[in-house]
Formats: structure tokens, C-alpha cells, sequence
């Protein structure tokens, strides 16, 4: 595979590295990104560890795997410092410890080829976003997760998501100046509809 310039990158063409220990699955989400992107598959933890290098632009990574967990390959991934975005795409529903995993993006089984191909699409924008964007996209992303996993109740009794939302009341702060100089039309497709993330009241 070919490097890709992140000073340059654009939707098609970026490499994304898709690692599940089911093979079913990850040639399922290869071939619905196929054509748009360049994309390897790997089908284990250590697998994944050999094909990571610095032209991979986002992981699809699956939580549980044998030998090596999804984190452990996460892990690896920040510890070797390579730009690549990383979602979690997993079976196992969102808790609250996934607010101390270093993801980008956390996606729950099963997933819809146009929500897969949404993610992809908005973590390969975050490549050439300013890294407290990037974070904040992160941040938005687990509470949305949380949001959808979780009771009104559950996350009103949550230290940890009072701390999140705290977090990203103070990263909307930081970025006050860099989103007002946003076109609206970008920033809704930079990031999933913050409104829609935040706790509701529940229905019926």
C-alpha cells in the first residue's frame, strides 16, 4: 500500500485497516468500503499489530478478540504515535469505561453499510482537522454511544459521564473561535448532530 499525504487527504483513496477476529465480518465491512477506499483486512490482534504503518489512515477495530484484545491493538497504536483514527465497531453495548479508551469513534453491532460508511467518511475528515477538533469529535462520540446504551437515570447517577460532559462543555469553550469560522454545512457533516447526543427524556 501506497502512503496517503494527510495534508492532502481526501475521502477516496485513504487506507483503512479493518481487524476483526470474524472473517465473515470484516470481509463484509472490506467489500462495502471497497472502491472508495484502500482497504486490508486483518482477522487477529497480532495481525493488526503487523499491518499498522504510518499510511494507514483509519481502523475499524473490533473490541474482542483472542490473543490481543481491541485495546491492546488501541494501545499500540497512540504508544507507536500513528495518526491513524480508530472506531471501535463491537458487539459489546457502550459502559461508561469506554470514556477512558483512546477511540475516536465507538460502534455497536450490527452495523448498516451507510452507518459504516458514515464513520469511515467522518473520521477520514478528522485526518486534516486541528487535534482539539479531533478530540472533540471523540468526546461527542462516546456520549452519543452512552446516550444510546444507557437510561436518563443511569447517566445522571454516572460520575464518569458528569465528567465527559464537563470535558466537552470545555472543549465547545476552546473551540468557540475555530467553529464560529466553520460553514454550517461542514460542521454537520464534521460531526453527528450534537443535539441528538445529548441525554433525553425517555418516551412511552
Amino acid at each position: 500500500m501506497s502512503p496517503v499525504s494527510r495534508d492532502n487527504v481526501r475521502t477516496r483513496g485513504a487506507q483503512i485497516l479493518v481487524v476483526d477476529d470474524d472473517v465473515d465480518v470484516a470481509e463484509t465491512y472490506a467489500s462495502q468500503l471497497d472502491g472508495e477506499y484502500a482497504v486490508e483486512t486483518a482477522y487477529s490482534g497480532p495481525a493488526a499489530l503487523e499491518a499498522l504503518s504510518p499510511s494507514v489512515d483509519v481502523v475499524l477495530l473490533d473490541r474482542r478478540m483472542p490473543k490481543l484484545s481491541g485495546c491492546e491493538v488501541l494501545d499500540a497504536i497512540r504508544e507507536r504515535g500513528l495518526a491513524a483514527r480508530v472506531a471501535m465497531v463491537t458487539g459489546e453495548e457502550a459502559d461508561f469505561d469506554i470514556i477512558e479508551i483512546p477511540c475516536d469513534d465507538y460502534v455497536q453491532k450490527p452495523v448498516t453499510e451507510k452507518a459504516l460508511r458514515g464513520t469511515v467518511a467522518r473520521l477520514v475528515r478528522c485526518l486534516t482537522y486541528d487535534e482539539r477538533v479531533r478530540e472533540y469529535y471523540a468526546l461527542t462520540a462516546k456520549r452519543a454511544a452512552l446516550v444510546e446504551s444507557k437510561s436518563l437515570e443511569e447517566l445522571a447517577e454516572s460520575e464518569q459521564f458528569g465528567e465527559l460532559e464537563a470535558d466537552i462543555e470545555a472543549a465547545e469553550a476552546a473551540l468557540s473561535e475555530l467553529v464560529a469560522g466553520f460553514d454550517p454545512t461542514d460542521f454537520d457533516r464534521a460531526f453527528r448532530d450534537i443535539g441528538r447526543s445529548r441525554p433525553r427524556a425517555e418516551t412511552g
